[in-house]
């Protein structure tokens, strides 16, 4: 029986210079995808590689001394360099410059002109040589290029004509038609409202100006209008018009491309109306995602204010970036990158959560059955709910892969992973192990936080593919059908026998402070904005300007910047455990749930609550307060409370209504 296929591209990137963490957004959503096809089962080709020709390339070459040809292939170089680094498993790379794909584009060029799709004539018009686009008057945005911002130049030129408005009505109805074929929606509006109903012009295909390009077989001089000659690359590398079109055959038409809402034009116009020139079926989705932007603005190479990827993957690892530029960012929306961000998501989902999650579990097999959990076992509360919880979810997660929804499917999984957290807060397995007559159900617990765990690695495989192996040995899953995706439907797989190893934290907190501060001088990772830096300084104006009341000079009131408010980080925490600190009448010792971590907190408060009065209630945590040693107690933080004057009556600061452990108080 054969396998299903799936072809799915990326936009081959325009080597103009350095990658930056936006084109890596494109290539890991891709590749994800891949990956979760693979997992089904699928038969799967994904492309990706670089679109080498055009004007832009030939000047960049030229200021550098080098030949187009030896500027490209020092960038592309890097390219696969950093796809290595990203662990993209793309099945095909082409280059445009790959000798299979010119001589397919001539072929495509030569078969359109001869059933007179293509015509001879003078271009006289606009042109933004930095995106290789032709633009009309009414398109430009305040006199220039709309994608990029920069000025056009006014070509003149004997040039090759596509004629784009003869497909015009057949291009508005396939939209009309087929909502899936671009999507989101608010593309296919735009495209439909603003360039097709409008009317389209016929298309410059070749160019005479410069020589960097495919040649027309037919006509000395004339090369292959850049964006004809990049499109081609989804079919040109299956083969099409080859000896062999194998590839082509069995799969095109290409299930998704993948492409930056810049570039959707190109996709869903031109590329269909070649496509239905040459009486081939047309793609099954465009999908046109958001852009990735810094704090302050788009991010740009021309800028300067360009993101690294290596410098993220070194300091912060794969797996984090992977997951922040798919959990971030809604899928088709823009999104923000700073630092800040970044490492939140690591302390709070990976750290906190997953991280923390799968050290608990592994400690407390290994602290209570040596490793390796008994086959007696003994179900009790909250297991029914947290397996239906954990089933539920593959469910969802498949549905939302399936419609590139990233960011919801990773929601879904995290909500798992915190479900499986308060599991432990529920059940209590510390208490459970002071009584030998618990141990069955002390077992089955310990089992269900090892088979959800189980779960969710296999869930996370297409967005991160290094934490599953980590996952893997420290549980001491061998690589069996156990963590195949089939098993992600099935309760009760994890193996009794199985022994866990204790490894290294798989995600380390990190002092977010301090690392914020090292990286304040980096320009290739800066995080600060502009237009939140104007607002917080007017903030500060504002708070200069404000006059102290009478009393406050009296009190010798020292006064703090909104910054240094911020710089504290206030948590919601629920008191779980209480017990008094020996040989002391004003301190006890309070054990805190924030989020999926665990905090041990000590307190002043003896004398105004009783412990058995604390349990459940939720209070106010410093969290980033540096911890401290009480009565040889450490102390993780602080919770906040209100005094008297003469500190006779103390209350605790809690909340009227509930909150998830873990949110941030503002």
């Amino acid at each position: 029986m054969s396998k299903e296929k799936f072809y799915i591209t990326t936009p081959i990137y325009y080597p103009s210079g350095k990658l930056h963490i936006g084109h890596s957004y494109t290539t890991v959503a891709a590749d994800a995808i891949a990956r979760y096809k693979r997992l089904k089962g699928y038969d799967v080709m994904f492309l990706t590689g670089t679109d080498e020709h055009g004007q832009k390339i030939q000047r960049v070459a030229a200021q550098n001394g080098v030949t187009p040809k030896q500027y490209v292939d020092n960038i592309v170089k890097g390219v696969y360099e950093l796809w290595s680094l990203m662990k993209v498993t793309n099945d095909k790379f082409i280059r445009t410059t790959d000798a299979i794909h010119i001589t397919t584009v001539q072929k495509i060029f030569k078969k359109l002109y001869e059933q007179g799709d293509i015509y001879k004539s003078e271009y006289e018009g606009l042109y933004c040589t930095p995106c290789e686009s032709f633009w009309t008057e009414t398109q430009l945005v305040d006199g220039k290029c709309p994608d990029c911002g920069r000025d056009v130049e006014i070509t003149k030129e004997e040039s090759y004509f596509f004629k784009l408005s003869k497909y015009q009505d057949r291009l508005i109805k396939h939209l009309e038609e087929n909502p899936e074929f671009l999507q989101p929606t608010s593309r296919r509006n735009e495209m439909i409202n603003n360039f097709l109903k409008p009317g389209l012009e016929d298309l410059c295909v070749s160019r005479t100006s410069f020589s960097w390009g495919i040649p027309v077989t037919f006509d000395e001089g004339h090369v292959v209008y850049v964006w004809i000659d990049a499109l081609s690359n989804y079919i040109t590398v299956l083969g099409y018009l080859s000896e062999d079109d194998s590839d082509f055959q069995k799969f095109w038409p290409a299930d998704v491309h993948l492409v930056g809402k810049e570039i959707v034009r190109f996709h869903t116009i031109i590329w269909p109306a070649m496509l239905m020139a040459l009486e081939l079926p047309l793609p099954k989705q465009v999908y046109g995602h958001g852009w990735l932007v810094l704090e302050g603005g788009k991010m740009s190479k021309s800028k300067g204010n360009v993101v690294d990827p290596v410098v993220l993957v070194d300091k912060y690892g794969l797996d984090a970036i992977r997951y922040f530029l798919l959990r971030e960012i809604p899928f088709g929306s823009d999104g923000v990158f700073s630092n800040e961000a970044l490492i939140n998501r690591i302390n709070s989902d990976l750290a906190n959560d997953l991280g923390n999650l799968v050290s608990r579990t592994v400690a407390m097999i290994d602290k209570y059955f040596g490793g390796s959990l008994p086959d007696t076992l003994e179900s009790g509360d909250y297991d029914a709910d947290l397996r239906e919880t954990v089933l539920g979810t593959v469910e969802k997660t498949e549905a939302l892969l399936d419609k590139l929804q990233f960011s919801s499917a990773l929601t879904e999984i995290w909500k798992t992973v915190s479900r499986t957290n308060k599991y432990i807060d529920e059940t209590a397995p510390w208490v459970l192990a002071k009584d030998e007559a618990n141990k069955p159900r002390l077992a089955q617990v310990l089992y269900n936080l090892a088979e959800s765990i189980r779960i969710v690695s296999i869930l996370i495989q297409p967005f991160m593919p290094e934490t599953p192996e980590k996952i893997w040995y420290q549980l001491g899953i061998n690589k069996t059908s156990d963590i195949s995706w089939e098993m992600t439907s099935k309760w009760g797989i994890y193996k009794t026998e199985y022994t866990v190893q204790k490894g290294d934290i798989i995600f380390p907190r990190i002092d977010i402070k301090k690392e914020l501060e090292s990286l304040k001088d980096k320009a290739t990772i800066e995080v600060k904005s502009e237009v939140k830096s104007e607002a917080k300084k007017k903030k500060v104006e504002v708070d200069a300007e404000s006059k102290p009341t009478a009393k406050q000079e009296k009190e010798n009131m020292e006064y703090i910047t909104i910054e240094d408010f911020a710089k504290i980080d206030f948590r919601v925490a629920r008191i779980v455990e209480v017990e008094p600190v020996e040989k002391s009448d004003k301190l006890l010792k309070l054990k805190l749930e924030l989020g999926a971590e665990t905090r041990q907190v000590v307190s002043g408060i003896a004398k105004h609550y009783k412990p058995q009065d604390l349990v459940g209630k939720q209070v106010v945590l410093v969290a980033n307060l540096k911890p401290v040693k009480l009565r040889g107690v450490e102390s993780q933080g602080m919770i906040l409370a209100a005094s008297d004057e003469n500190d006779e009556k103390l209350v605790l600061i809690t909340l009227d209504d509930k909150m998830d452990t873990g949110s941030k108080v503002r």
